[in-house]
């Protein structure tokens, strides 16, 4: 028996007419992210980051070579607003991973790239970062992870079918 069991339990004996059947997934779902957030974020803060800083890093290291993006290309890649992504670059900046230069194709826009300290940060985070994510999943077989993803997939996709544009 988990927390969630014994909060079903209290709303059966309370409200034994509601149907709580959705709440063990959405619950646990909730309290799981909570626990893998804590533990990714140890993972990022022993390479000096947090989960922004990361995520900024990752996203310019997936992009490819020249491993750079504009502001906006990386405000689409990560679903933030531009105020957040302005603080983050910022961050990156100061701390010499990443670097702001004028677009060769348009001198208004900003390109933002990582640095060689940068890329050679977010290589070795990004492998730490895989095996907290690999360790974080081994309760599970090979099957519940491929049956979990999915789930999950499946209600990610109807998330954003209903997700205005």
């Amino acid at each position: 028996m988990d927390a969630v069991d014994r909060i079903f339990a209290q709303w059966r004996a309370e409200r034994p007419d509601l149907d709580v059947t959705a709440m063990g997934p959405i619950g646990r779902l909730s309290r799981v992210y909570h626990h893998h957030a804590r533990r990714m974020g140890e993972t990022f803060a022993r390479h000096g980051l947090n989960g922004a800083g990361f995520d900024v890093l990752a996203t310019l290291r997936r992009s490819g070579p020249p491993h750079a993006l504009s502001p906006g290309a990386l405000m689409a890649a990560m679903m933030i607003t531009s105020g957040t992504m302005t603080n983050r670059i910022d961050q990156l900046v100061k701390q010499g991973l990443v670097s702001r230069a004028p677009d060769p194709d348009d001198a208004r826009r900003a390109v933002v790239q990582l640095t060689d300290k940068g890329f050679a940060l977010i290589d070795k985070a990004v492998a730490d970062h895989a095996q907290t994510q690999a360790a974080l999943l081994a309760p599970l077989s090979d099957t519940e992870i491929a049956a979990l993803d999915a789930g999950l997939r499946k209600l990610m996709a109807a998330e954003e079918d209903r997700a205005p544009e």
